[in-house]
Formats: C-alpha cells, structure tokens, sequence
C-alpha cells in the first residue's frame, strides 16, 4: 500500500515536471516597432516646434535671436560688455525669470517664480534654462525661447505647461557667486 502510494507520488510529480508549452500572443507586435512608432512621432512633433520657433524668431524684427548648439534660441535684453566671467559647473547663480507661451502670454510670472537660487549643473533645473545660464554674466538678462525637449517635454509640468509646449523664458542673472 505504501509502495503504491509513493509510485503514485513519484508520477504525479514526473507529471507535473514535464514541459509546458509556451503561450504566445495572438497578433505579436515587437517592443521596437512600438519604440520605432513612438520615436517617429516625437521626431515628427520636435520637427513642428522647431518651425514655430524659427518662424518667430524670423517674425520678431526688434531682436536679434542666436540659435545655440544646444537647441534653444536666446537674445540679449540686457547685454554686459565687460570681462566679467561666465558661470561654470556647481557655480552658485541667483536669478529671477518668467515662463511664457510662444504668444507672449504669461504662464509664470516672475512674482510667481520668486527668485532662485541654483548651482549650475548640480540641480534639476529647465535643461534649456541650465545651459542658457552659462552663456549669462552678472547684471545680463537674456530671453530664451526653447522648445519642448529641452524643456519640459512630453508631460509639460503636470500644472500650467501644456505636453510638447515650447517656452519662452526671460532670465536675469542677479548674482554670481564662484565656486
């Protein structure tokens, strides 16, 4: 009796052991296809932003917009023409600065922003923003326009700027202080 209940057990468990068959989805899609339609559509949006930005700073007959190699365009509202230095890695910076649309409209004012301090590239900060900040001397303001991925891009602030909206931000560096 024992004898059979332990071959029972022992086949139960061969059994059980054996391979299973592997259950695969109906209509497969690889995770590259869903990454490579993702892609071309961010493509397709940074492209669009890109033209609105150009477009305006075209439109824009009082300033004179610079195209960085970083993604952004700036232009001097108040330009400092004297050796002061630049602002470098954990540098401490205190500004102030407003976040606008691409039509002017104010989405954060400069009292809503208050000012800042920050230590240039040792905190979250707007990425255009981290490094406009650096082309910046003491006393200068400096208006940069800055699209999406550079900015706050695919999920906006989860506040008042919208997914994929490009900024304008006016920036005055109040006060350097060297590392």
């Amino acid at each position: 009796m024992k004898y059979n209940l332990l071959l029972i057990f022992l086949f139960l468990i061969t059994i059980s052991c054996s391979k299973r068959k592997v259950r695969r989805p109906i209509q497969p899609k690889p995770s590259t296809t869903v990454y490579a339609d993702a892609l071309k559509k961010s493509k397709l949006i940074n492209k669009k932003n890109d033209e609105k930005i150009v477009a305006l700073v075209k439109n824009d007959s009082l300033n004179t917009y610079i195209q960085s190699t970083e993604g952004f365009w700036y232009t001097y509202n108040h330009k400092i023409n004297s050796e002061l230095p630049f602002p470098k890695i954990a540098d401490e910076v205190i500004i102030s600065y407003s976040i606008k649309n691409l039509n002017d409209s104010i989405i954060y004012s400069k009292k809503d922003l208050g000012i800042k301090s920050y230590l240039v590239d040792k905190e979250n900060f707007i990425t255009g923003l981290q490094k406009g900040i650096k082309l910046m001397k003491e006393g200068e303001t400096v208006t940069f326009i800055i699209p999406p991925y550079n900015a706050y891009g695919i999920s906006g602030d989860q506040n008042k700027i919208k997914p994929n909206q490009s900024i304008k931000s006016t920036v005055t560096l109040i006060k350097l202080n060297k590392k």
